[in-house]
């Protein structure tokens, strides 16, 4: 009884060596789920790429990101005196992220990267807030600045951003600054180092390094198959069937995070569809991400907590207990029972 990530490990280790040898610099980030894959692999691969630096979400997962990694551990989310617990004594494998005075005043001991206000607005200094805190750094032991960039931008908008905020840091005295950035193509990234000329520019990559092969397949276990007649009633909610079927019952539920979606932010046609699939939600019919026969199927009703009920007509071929069905998950919001490297 399993939802299983299967990798085949040449492949996608392949990959990660392309994007190693074609990013200057680059620095693998391993957080929240581990994209799919766990934090403890992602460490071990930061590992094997030899990369001297390892970035995670929060201070929480440095331990996991550490047991099988001996490099430095960047932690991308700010110190916030006023939200996290105090941050212990200085340790010399990490680097905190600080985006207010306040913060600086919390980590004074620690290694910081301090980051800049960028045009996503999330956390970051303020081009004021900088100038104030300026002479103060000089005594704090800066590994350099973050600039966190959105994913799309017009052309040359990433690029512009990163030569403004080393101008910036110019104006008050920073000079040929190390620059930890993300989401620049290899385009924009040799494009922003020769227009920020002396900068050290650090990518942080996490999807691209770790997604973007094809190597990995989900892959869920038929757990029970169940012929149901027109008419009868079946599941938690005691549907009756319209017509005649299979209840296919398979592994991967709510706890695994199937089913769950986030807002739609594409165009107009995306939206559209996404309308239409909620409209078909409010009468009981969801599309799953389960496959059968290469086609996906539809919930009998929604997922249960570990296990999802599929409808499947009479009519098509029903797959056999103990087989396995493809599934089409969001890695960064999946946890599965097993990770299989093969």
């Amino acid at each position: 009884m399993a939802l299983t990530l299967y990798v085949d490990g040449a492949r996608w280790r392949a990959h990660q060596d392309a994007v190693a040898a074609a990013v200057p610099g680059l620095v693998p980030v391993a957080k929240g789920n581990g994209y799919g894959f766990g934090l403890a692999m992602l460490a071990q691969e930061a590992q094997r790429l030899a990369s001297p630096t390892l970035a995670v979400g929060v201070a929480a997962e440095v331990a996991a990101a550490r047991s099988g990694y001996d490099g430095d551990v960047l932690v991308l989310e700010p110190h916030l005196p006023q939200v996290h617990v105090e941050p212990g004594e200085p340790d010399d494998r990490v680097l905190r992220t600080v985006a207010s005075a306040d913060g600086l005043d919390a980590l004074r001991g620690h290694r910081v990267v301090v980051e800049l206000m960028s045009s996503v607005r999330r956390f970051g200094l303020t081009d004021a807030e900088l100038g104030q805190v300026a002479a103060g750094l000089r005594g704090h032991r800066l590994e350099g600045f973050a600039l966190h960039l959105p994913m799309t931008q017009p052309p040359g908008g990433k690029i512009a951003e990163v030569v403004q905020a080393v101008e910036r840091l110019g104006r008050h005295g920073f000079t040929a600054p190390t620059l930890w950035v993300s989401h620049l193509t290899d385009a924009e990234l040799a494009a922003a180092g020769a227009a920020a000329v002396g900068t050290t520019l650090r990518p942080r990559i996490g999807t691209r390094l770790w997604l973007g092969s094809d190597a990995h397949q989900p892959r869920a276990t038929v757990l029970a198959v169940h012929e149901v007649a027109r008419g009868q009633r079946y599941g938690y909610r005691q549907r009756r069937a319209g017509r005649a079927g299979h209840l296919v019952v398979v592994s991967g539920g709510t706890s695994h995070g199937i089913a769950l979606a986030a807002p739609a932010g594409g165009g107009m046609g995306q939206r559209v569809r996404a309308a239409g699939t909620g409209g078909l939600e409010l009468v009981g019919r969801a599309l799953s991400p389960f496959r059968v026969g290469g086609a996906r199927r539809w919930f009998a009703e929604p997922p249960h907590m570990q296990v999802s009920l599929l409808w499947l007509p009479a009519v098509e071929p029903v797959p056999a207990v103990g087989s396995e069905l493809d599934v089409d998950v969001r890695m960064t919001t999946t946890t599965f029972d097993a990770v299989v490297v093969r």
